[in-house]
């Protein structure tokens, strides 16, 4: 009898670890999705994506931009600041948040430059949602380049996947303002939320592609400011397809090597080699600093408009009613 539990013991062991063995990126993946908002977890998770998911490298520019101290010397940050009409120390908000690194920038210079919890300059941290800023940059290019004909065409011209979803016919301007009328929740906090079941999708190995042709409409386009990551994921759907390349390829030779970047980047894909545009770009803080001093120069960098400067002014400034 002992010798036949020993034995069951020994197969199901086996199973075990052939199931971990083959599943390994998945249960990876999965553990990630549970921690990503815990504790030390965070902020290991977060410089550590690369290594989690698959992804694609834009590399570092051939000629790397440094920035130079301001006026040849960094300056140091206030002690206190006034947030929502009360007073804040520095120190106390930096450990409060986890925040592991900052750059100050002013008049193009380092005035303040700082790393906690990182380890360094080096390290590429998760963009989150500025990732969505990157991508809107790349699409102007686009435009600009003939690529996309028009923002007012249907966004569906060039991505007919979607066309039996709630972007069927929708301007891309209206994507590109989270107006699409998309039924949608981004609510963190709410684990039966969209924004966490498509989480669960990228941890479970699913396709980013499907999970937004699965979309359905709640209201008319344009007509309500609702945000929505996976607008911005139908975004990188539309420049795929309007250019014939890579999210990762067009923005590397676009911005990566023209604006200077001293480090790789990474973006995160899913099983089918997509990018995820809606948060996952994972760079340096100076790197990150580079598009933040690209948009207060109106596109231009080191005397070259990188992104058309009327493209920079549409992404900042409100045109409509709904949009304030």
């Amino acid at each position: 009898m002992m010798k036949n539990s020993s034995r069951v013991f020994l197969v199901l062991a086996l199973l075990i670890f052939a199931i971990a063995v083959v599943f390994k990126s998945e249960i990876r993946r999965g553990y990630f999705a549970l921690t990503l908002f815990s504790g030390k977890e965070q902020f290991e998770n977060f410089a550590r994506l690369p290594e989690i998911f698959p992804s694609r490298v834009m590399a570092a520019s051939t000629t790397p931009y440094q920035f130079p101290p301001y006026r040849g010397a960094t300056m140091g940050l206030p002690e206190h600041f006034t947030f929502d009409g009360r007073p804040v120390a520095r120190d106390a908000f930096l450990a409060q948040t986890d925040t592991a690194a900052l750059i100050v920038l002013k008049d193009g210079a380092v005035a303040y430059e700082n790393y906690w919890l990182s380890g360094g300059q080096d390290v590429p941290w998760l963009s989150m949602s500025v990732a969505k800023s990157f991508l809107s940059a790349a699409i102007g290019i686009a435009v600009a380049e003939g690529h996309i004909e028009s923002i007012d065409q249907p966004i569906t011209d060039y991505v007919p996947e979607l066309s039996q979803s709630a972007y069927a016919g929708v301007r891309i301007k209206d994507v590109l303002q989270m107006s699409s009328g998309a039924r949608w929740n981004e609510d963190y906090s709410d684990i039966n939320s969209d924004i966490n079941r498509l989480g669960r999708i990228i941890a479970l190995g699913g396709t980013l592609d499907d999970f937004v042709a699965g979309i359905a409409r709640a209201e008319p386009p344009g007509t309500r400011l609702h945000y929505n990551s996976a607008d911005t994921q139908a975004l990188g759907m539309l420049l795929t397809r309007a250019t014939g390349r890579t999210v990762t390829d067009y923005m590397a030779q676009k911005l990566w090597q023209p604006l200077g970047m001293q480090s790789n980047g990474y973006w995160l894909t899913d099983e089918q080699d997509m990018e995820m545009v809606f948060f996952g770009l994972n760079a340096t803080a100076r790197d990150y600093a580079k598009l933040g001093e690209l948009y207060r120069k109106e596109g231009v960098w080191r005397g070259q408009q990188i992104v058309p400067r009327d493209w920079v002014r549409a992404s900042v400034t409100p045109d409509a009613p709904h949009l304030h």
